[in-house]
């Protein structure tokens, strides 16, 4: 037990100098901040017109899909700010810096988790939270232990879901060639896709993101199922309580391709 301890007290260490470095330089992170948070109120700006400009869209109005966004959002900044700096793996690859990583006793996947800290991203997720809360209460929701399980549970695995998908696109990176705009594409658009009702989706996306890479089981189908309304057709009401499945599935699938990559990592030396 002492081990773990230590490796987490590194970590902690390690974590704690990147964000006391950062706000050290009061006037950038204040820039860093703001800028951070322009960007997410610009992205929410765009949900609100659309949904303003329409009274449903995908069968949600805007109360609704302002659940989904909050739970989407949310819970994509708060894994961007543990995993999100994964997509640099490609610049430590060609620099060589990756290789440093094998001298330590630590863990690579961990190393690289710890090797940044953006504290930015800490405003960028105030515009998820502040649209989830204001459609909690917009929203005529059934409150009771199985609606805040639901919740809870939803951004939970969004979590999850959303991290699984960086460690998953940091893994292809090992056999990419400046690949990292096509991961991207998954990942960040994966996050787009999310905060929409998956109704708008066309077949492709819908088989893409709701079975490959689950971003539905991260927002739409747990909101579906807490209010009780129409979802894709086909799909039964209670799926959005199969939300730790899609996680688990995204988990596997990201140990899968990251242990993949690392073994067949031969270093910059070749």
């Amino acid at each position: 037990m002492a081990e773990p301890r230590v490796h987490l007290r590194a970590y902690r260490a390690v974590l704690a100098s990147r964000a006391r470095s950062q706000a050290s330089h009061r006037a950038s992170f204040r820039m860093d901040l703001v800028g951070a948070l322009l960007v997410g109120v610009i992205e929410f700006t765009e949900v609100w017109v659309l949904y303003t400009a329409a009274d449903q869209i995908g069968g949600f109005s805007l109360a609704q899909v302002l659940l989904v966004f909050g739970l989407a959002d949310l819970a994509f900044c708060l894994a961007d700010l543990v995993a999100g700096h994964c997509d640099r793996l490609p610049t430590y690859v060609r620099a060589g810096t990756l290789d440093v990583f094998f001298l330590r006793p630590q863990p690579v996947l961990a190393q690289l988790v710890t090797s940044d800290l953006s504290l930015r991203r800490l405003a960028r997720s105030l515009v998820g939270a502040s649209a989830l809360v204001v459609g909690l209460v917009l929203n005529d929701i059934d409150w009771g232990p199985a609606a805040v399980g639901l919740l809870v549970l939803a951004l939970v695995c969004g979590f999850v879901i959303f991290t699984a998908q960086f460690v998953t696109a940091a893994g292809l990176q090992f056999f990419l060639i400046n690949g990292a705009e096509m991961t991207n594409a998954f990942v960040y658009g994966g996050r787009y896709a999310a905060t929409q009702p998956a109704t708008v989706w066309p077949r492709a996306l819908l088989v893409l993101f709701g079975t490959v890479f689950p971003v539905a089981f991260a927002a739409y189908l747990p909101v579906t199922t807490l209010l009780g309304v129409p979802g894709v057709a086909g799909l039964p009401a209670w799926l959005g309580w199969c939300a730790p499945v899609a996680a688990l599935w995204s988990v596997v699938v990201a140990g899968l391709c990251w242990r993949w990559g690392l073994r067949h990592y031969r270093g910059a030396g070749g």
